[in-house]
């Protein structure tokens, strides 16, 4: 049950994240007491949220009694002494951990034996906080995201000790403040910030070996799969300071999991100061009239007026229509290629194959297949309208056979990148990394294959959830890109999770029902 608003709540840090979690308990109706040990810092943080509330109420979203009264409600405090009738504590301060073993040991004596202890943390463990807690059971994650009153998704994360009741209660009191919550268990990351980590581990494996620049790289994933940011702009405006701890903090925290092994490109980047928005340069140069870098885009070619549909392309079936619309004119065989799920079939364009990466680098297929002139496409969210596609092309393609690839996705209007013949190439590789990675979250307890698919597209706003979005291609599909992204690197980083190969071999093959 949710908590009712006549309990009160402890705000304890009134920096952005704390000054944000005060304002979404009191704009859900709490008396909210906002406390630091600075004056100055509760006045700035209450400052903070009148400022946000006048801006709902110029957006029409707002009413001026309902942003009074809201304000109202939140109470600046530099005595804890004064908030000892709190039901609810909620503490968002500096991520050190006797700190906040401290702070909790005062809660415990300052209020009532019933009352609920939450942290913020995005890194520590909430059992090794509880540790040094007389009632552990009564500790929680509350693990808001920034910025508290804007984003949907809160993770309720259990220590050892956490007993259900409390989680469920943070977990509905969660809810009826507005938010999105997930149940997660107190594991290194939780779920958003482990399972984020291929986004940018992927990108960053891919430029160090020099396939792409980052703008097109970005361009891949934003414009061709749909995520709202590219890997490269999101770091640069995470900071590459903060993004580059999470990643070596997991990494330690996993013993050296090869999955989470951090970029030596991003830990130059730390090195120089070029830390992103924040210091004016990253991977992109921020200085006042800098002109940021236009993404690759391969020059406009004839291409050909008509091609042959060979069999089930799968998920790239919207482009067939996609290029009919377009004028093209289709002939279609039945018949299907090696393989499975969203790897069966291709398009004939000329002297070329034009077919869905599986994994394998396009010279690799190029042998095995015996199609010299073949051209791999890249994963997109809606072939049908996606602004740009990336391909590849073998090293045995040649630059007739390229063109006509080319020129005759043209004619969709979308803008055509080329990166370099990389395994699995950007988008693919990188969803398959991502749903590899939730299907072990699945596995080991984090949360369950709803929770983490949703924990995604709330806290990270990603277009689908990584384990839907492998339902959607075919979990057989994605265990055989990954497949074959261990047997090219030859390294542990690409071990398929044991979860995801249990469903593959399902007869429904999905995370999901229905």
């Amino acid at each position: 049950m949710a908590l009712t608003t006549d309990v009160k709540v402890l705000v304890i840090g009134a920096g952005a994240m704390g000054s944000g979690i005060a304002h979404v308990a009191a704009a859900a109706g709490h008396c909210v007491y906002l406390y630091d040990t600075r004056a100055e810092a509760v006045e700035k943080g209450r400052d903070g949220i009148a400022r946000d509330l006048r801006f709902l109420m110029t957006k029409g979203k707002l009413s001026e009694a309902d942003a009074n009264a809201t304000l109202a409600r939140v109470i600046p405090t530099i005595e804890l002494a004064a908030a000892r009738d709190a039901g609810l504590a909620i503490e968002a301060i500096v991520e050190n951990l006797d700190i906040k073993q401290k702070l909790f040991k005062e809660f415990e004596d300052l209020l009532g034996p019933d009352a609920i202890l939450a942290t913020n943390t995005s890194s520590l463990s909430i059992t090794q906080i509880g540790a040094a807690l007389a009632r552990p059971e009564r500790l929680a994650g509350l693990h808001f995201f920034n910025p508290a009153p804007r984003m949907k998704l809160v993770e309720i994360v259990s220590g050892l000790a956490t007993t259900r009741a409390i989680a469920d209660a943070l977990y509905e009191t969660a809810k009826a403040w507005g938010k999105v919550p997930v149940h997660a268990t107190s594991t290194p990351g939780f779920i958003v910030n482990r399972v984020a980590r291929p986004y940018y581990a992927e990108a960053l494996r891919v430029l160090a070996e020099r396939a792409a620049d980052p703008a097109t790289l970005d361009a891949a994933l934003r414009d061709g799969c749909g995520f709202p940011m590219g890997p490269f702009e999101l770091m640069d405006l995470i900071g590459h300071d903060v993004n580059f701890a999470v990643t070596k903090s997991v990494f330690d925290a996993y013993f050296g999991d090869k999955r989470f092994t951090p970029s030596l490109i991003q830990q130059e980047l730390v090195a120089a100061g070029r830390l992103g928005r924040k210091s004016g340069r990253g991977f992109y140069d921020y200085a006042e009239g800098a002109t940021p870098p236009a993404p690759q885009s391969e020059p406009p070619q004839p291409g050909e007026t008509s091609v042959t549909v060979v069999g089930d392309l799968g998920t790239a079936n919207a482009l067939v229509a996609r290029l009919e619309t377009a004028g093209v004119t289709m002939r279609r065989l039945s018949g299907e290629g090696e393989g499975a799920g969203s790897a069966r079939g291709w398009i004939e364009i000329g002297a070329a194959r034009l077919a869905l990466s599986d994994g394998r680098t396009a010279s690799r297929r190029a042998i095995e297949e015996g199609i010299a002139n073949l051209v791999l496409i890249d994963l997109a969210l809606d072939y049908a309208t996606a602004p740009s596609l990336t391909l590849a092309r073998a090293d045995s393609c040649d630059e007739n056979a390229w063109n006509a690839v080319v020129g005759t996705l043209q004619r969709t209007g979308a803008a055509i990148a080329r990166i370099d013949d990389i395994a699995g190439l950007i988008g693919l590789r990188t969803i398959a990394m991502l749903a590899n990675e939730a299907a072990d979250g699945v596995l080991q307890g984090i949360g369950t294959a709803a929770d983490i698919d949703t924990a995604m597209r709330y806290g990270t706003n990603y277009p689908k959830g990584p384990l839907a979005w492998a339902d959607e291609l075919g979990v057989a599909f994605v265990t055989r890109v990954l497949e074959n992204l261990r047997q090219h690197y030859g390294e542990e980083r690409y071990r398929l999770s044991p979860l995801l190969l249990r469903i593959a071999l399902r007869a429904e093959g999905a995370f999901h029902a229905g």
